[in-house]
């Protein structure tokens, strides 16, 4: 870890302490502001700061020029999900679940699958989908099941049937 990203993760980590949203927010830019306006990782924490204050209007904008940039495969899965539930949460539903849909099924393998998969099953109860969202979720939770991984993978499965 480089020093820019320490310190990133230091006001991050005061952030869900202490400190207010206004400072979280003067702090990622000025930390991000280092790495000028054309640096996805620097645009990805100047949405997400936006993000977690509340301000998911601004946060948009923001992770859809982080995601235009180029963001590398551990933080481009995250924006996708941070910015779909922001877009979720400003209502516009079809949209959120569009963008976590295509995350979902165009990165099968990813590392955040488990995450892209709670926030879709988010999306579909958003988008009056119940039965759908229960299927995914139960399908992203029956991998680490100790027993009962075929029924409920089959149930699962029924649901959306």
């Amino acid at each position: 870890m480089d020093d820019w990203e320490r310190r990133i993760d230091e006001v991050w980590a005061l952030a869900s302490g202490s400190m207010v949203d206004e400072e979280v927010i003067a702090r990622i830019d000025a930390i991000a502001a280092e790495r000028g306006p054309d640096d996805a990782r620097a645009e990805f924490e100047r949405a997400g700061a936006r993000d977690s204050a509340g301000r998911p209007d601004q946060a948009v904008p923001l992770y859809e020029r982080a995601l235009r940039l180029g963001l590398d495969d551990e933080h481009r899965p995250q924006a996708v999900i941070q910015m779909a539930s922001s877009i979720r949460n400003l209502g516009d539903h079809r949209r959120a679940l569009g963008l976590l849909e295509e995350e979902f099924r165009t990165h099968p393998d990813a590392p955040y699958r488990d995450e892209v998969a709670a926030f879709l099953a988010l999306a579909l109860v958003s988008s009056a989908q119940p039965e759908r969202a229960a299927s995914v979720a139960l399908l992203a939770l029956a991998p680490h099941l100790r027993r009962y991984t075929r029924s409920v993978t089959n149930y699962a499965n029924d649901l959306v049937d």
